[in-house]
């Protein structure tokens, strides 16, 4: 296996290096639940993604993306933030972030409630206010801006692919809303 590197030094592997090390190790990541707070730290808001999946359907989402070799998790929580809602969303990340949960990706459905037929996926979840202008970027068509009880509703819960609908519910009950 090749580590293909940019010129920027980012790590980036080719795609069929990319598929060789999906089908043999698991990958880390780390997921995203972009929120809006008040002047008091209380959540106001939860930020979905609206995506076209692979497979045609169109699904809602949490930020996400792969943690590259010798980047720092910090690193990847701004970089994936900027990526999905834009240069001008803020984040606003701790000097040494926790995350609320891990959640395990299978390629198997059933292992555990989260499924991503590629691979195998270690992904450490997070909870990171914005505060700038977000705008849904990259493959994102849209994004929306859910009340924490609206977050809740079956329906909204029911657009979540791959299980992140059981993440969202682990964030919401992690922040006490």
């Amino acid at each position: 296996m090749t580590d293909v590197t940019t010129a920027t030094g980012a790590g980036w592997l080719s795609r069929e290096d990319m598929d060789a090390a999906r089908e043999r190790l698991p990958i880390l990541y780390v997921d995203v639940v972009p929120v809006r707070v008040d002047g008091h730290g209380v959540v106001t808001a939860v930020g979905l993604l609206l995506r076209a999946g692979e497979d045609g359907q169109i699904k809602r989402a949490l930020v996400s993306g792969r943690v590259l070799y010798h980047e720092r998790v910090r690193a990847a929580l701004v970089r994936h933030v900027e990526k999905d809602l834009g240069p001008l969303a803020l984040p606003r990340i701790p000097p040494a972030p926790q995350p609320f949960t891990v959640a395990e990706y299978f390629p198997t459905p059933g292992v555990t409630p989260f499924h991503d037929p590629r691979q195998h996926a270690v992904s450490l979840a997070y909870v990171v206010p914005v505060a700038g202008d977000c705008a849904p970027q990259q493959d994102a068509l849209e994004l929306t801006w859910f009340a924490p009880d609206e977050a809740r509703d079956p329906g909204v819960l029911a657009e979540l692919a791959n299980g992140q609908s059981a993440l969202l519910l682990q964030a919401l009950a992690h922040l006490g809303v």
